[in-house]
């Protein structure tokens, strides 16, 4: 698959319906710093599937819905 605009715009979307599902998470962290949380890297025109962020602790629940928004996005 070769790198789609449009793909990573929908997983953007959906990252941010995470954060607005989530109340608290709205108080710790911007949007736009959630959606960096989670760079979208191509490796051989294939985006690879999101590691957990370093440095900021995440809910399982969270980390969960965003791999499942990204295999929505990009599969």
């Amino acid at each position: 698959m070769s790198p789609d605009p449009l793909r990573k715009r929908l997983f953007e979307m959906r990252l941010i319906d995470i954060h607005n599902q989530y109340a608290w998470l709205e108080d710790e962290i911007t949007q736009k710093d959630f959606i960096k949380l989670f760079p979208v890297v191509y490796k051989k025109d294939k985006a690879i599937l999101p590691d957990k962020p370093i440095g900021y602790d995440l809910d399982r629940n969270i980390f969960l819905a965003v791999l499942v928004a990204f295999r929505q996005s990009f599969n």
